[in-house]
């Protein structure tokens, strides 16, 4: 589906993409799987590039520009399964000095959840803690009964790694190590609206879900262009045909619910997306593992590394529950 863009949007999803394709190909993903730390480098080149500076004011040395485009360089990370707290980063660019040009990396941890889980804890130069009611994107411009009775109050606090109590954390995913937050001193809060900051991590995330579906629909689609069965490609028999249609259709209905709500910013849009995108990466990922076969789960596949981070993914910010309470709540008020 070919979606109205702007031509400095697609430019900048476009060179997003080409900047990711040449500094994070194959050969580093399949390395980051060994070592999962953020690259400092390419981090450092992303901040140059105005990745993390994108929605700041160009008064403030950032891009100036506004979520919707947020969501397409997120989406093109999610893409490329690029590892390290991007959303975090994004999120907290204009907080936390150093972050917008890439110098320093931050990591961002949902104390409403238990456990709660810090991403990369290795790689992170501070963590940002938020806690209060809720784990899922709350209150919400433009709020009608349901939004306004979700929106709830919360605290965030900022620690050095070496205040905070933690302890190691298996992760489903192995590009994303995850400690497990036991305990942090609160004495530094951090003057950032915490309801704004859940939805729109919960957005970013649903960005990442995007765009690692999208690959999949593209990875499936090749591969059974190329395997042949019987004499003739595997993408000619009807069954094969009908999982990459019903992946197509998963990720651009996602891609619709996302790139609204982006513009939108309600809580139930956000919610709603979120929810889509979750179930359109994990179920991607599954059938183009069913298209690879035997294939693609052995680790010499990347299909298995999109199933793993949509697993870790589905669980950020909100999950299938929360956002089905919720978009139930809303239908009834």
């Amino acid at each position: 589906m070919d979606f109205q863009l702007t031509d400095e949007q697609r430019a900048l999803k476009d060179g997003t993409r080409e900047l990711l394709a040449g500094r994070f190909g194959r050969d580093r993903l399949r390395a980051a799987v060994e070592d999962p730390a953020p690259d400092r480098a390419l981090w450092r080149e992303l901040g140059a590039a105005g990745f993390f500076a994108l929605r700041l004011p160009e008064a403030d040395g950032g891009v100036g520009l506004g979520l919707p485009e947020a969501v397409l360089v997120l989406e093109e990370a999610g893409r490329a399964l690029l590892p390290g707290p991007l959303v975090a980063c994004q999120l907290l660019a204009g907080v936390v000095d150093g972050v917008a040009a890439g110098e320093r990396i931050v990591g961002l941890c949902d104390g409403a959840r238990e456990p709660a889980l810090w991403e990369h804890p290795d790689g992170c130069d501070e963590l940002i803690f938020v806690e209060g009611e809720g784990g899922g994107p709350t209150g919400g411009p433009a709020g009608g009964a349901a939004e306004g009775a979700q929106g709830r109050t919360g605290g965030a606090y900022r620690s050095a790694p070496d205040q905070v109590s933690c302890a190691p954390f298996a992760s489903v995913d192995p590009l994303t190590p995850l400690a497990r937050v036991l305990d942090l001193p609160r004495t530094e809060p951090v003057a950032v609206d915490v309801p704004r900051l859940r939805r729109e991590a919960a957005l970013l995330t649903a960005s990442q879900q995007l765009g690692s579906a999208v690959r999949t629909v593209e990875m499936a689609a090749g591969y059974a262009r190329e395997r042949e069965q019987f004499g003739a490609p595997i993408g000619s028999f009807q069954a094969v045909k009908q999982l990459c249609a019903q992946m197509l259709v998963r990720a651009e209905m996602a891609r619709s619910a996302v790139y609204a709500a982006a513009v939108t910013e309600r809580a139930l849009d956000i919610t709603g997306a979120k929810l889509l995108a979750d179930e359109a990466a994990v179920r991607n990922a599954r059938d183009c593992l069913q298209v690879h076969g035997g294939m693609g789960f052995t680790w010499e596949a990347d299909v298995h590394l999109h199933l793993k981070r949509a697993w870790w993914h589905a669980e950020r910010w909100e999950t299938a529950g929360e956002a089905e309470e919720l978009l139930a709540a809303g239908l009834i008020a």
